[in-house]
């Protein structure tokens, strides 16, 4: 059975693990990320706000009651299906699904927005892209931090025992941080007989820019960043 180490944060981990289960993988959870809420003044939000806009499910998630009771109100554009998920059930009422990539929906709504304020609910750390190409078609986007990621902290004895003293196989990559993290820890020497031989599957070849020094032989990329298809190529692993 193929071991398999995953690297999101939780509540995501655990429902990866499920996933991996289920289609006769041995999930071990690793996470190398957290997610922690930010304080928001909900006063300062813009006035002329005409739209809110999540790439990121743990935006919504983490935000306070306050925050999202002064957006609900606003139609709300969510990048995938999670997130519109998660949306709704923060209590967004009108919510619309995008096409599940950053830079795609900030395409989408680039048209239609131009010349208008939009909030834009994020984390601490994140990709600038989808801003960028928003402000350059005249969108002022009013980022709202609701999280932030920080990397977590192994010894390395707390990583023999996640990996019971056995090589892992593979390991999946849901953000540059967990894949700059999952670089230093491969180069520890107490642990590179179990990760030498271990092929990376990242999301996005942003994360999978992180491995720098990894050979590319060991490194798979989605073509499309999100997890069914991460699996998919993870189940299809020459």
């Amino acid at each position: 059975m193929l071991r398999v180490l995953v690297t999101r944060p939780e509540p995501g981990a655990s429902r990866t693990a499920q996933r991996l289960q289920e289609t006769g993988f041995q999930p071990i959870l690793l996470p190398l990320t957290e997610t922690a809420a930010l304080p928001v003044d909900a006063g300062l939000l813009p006035g002329n706000a005409v739209a809110a806009v999540i790439t990121s499910a743990n935006a919504v998630r983490l935000a306070s009651r306050e925050l999202i009771a002064a957006l609900a109100g606003l139609p709300c554009h969510a990048v995938g299906t999670r997130t519109a998920e998660a949306a709704r059930k923060a209590g967004f009422s009108s919510v619309s699904e995008g096409p599940g990539d950053a830079e795609a929906l900030a395409a989408s709504l680039a048209g239609h927005l131009s010349g208008m304020t939009i909030v834009y609910l994020c984390g601490r750390v994140r990709f600038p892209v989808f801003e960028q190409r928003l402000k350059a078609a005249g969108v002022q986007v009013h980022a709202v931090e609701t999280y932030d990621t920080v990397a977590v902290g192994y010894s390395d004895e707390a990583v023999l025992e996640r990996l019971s003293g056995q090589p892992a196989d593979a390991v999946l990559l849901y953000s540059a941080k967990a894949a700059a993290a999952m670089r230093i820890l491969a180069r520890r020497s107490a642990l590179q007989g179990l990760l030498e031989k271990t092929r990376f599957f990242a999301l996005s070849a942003r994360i999978a820019a992180a491995l720098d020094d990894t050979p590319d032989e060991r490194i798979r990329t989605a073509a499309q960043p999100d997890e069914e298809t991460l699996l998919a190529l993870l189940r299809a692993r020459p």
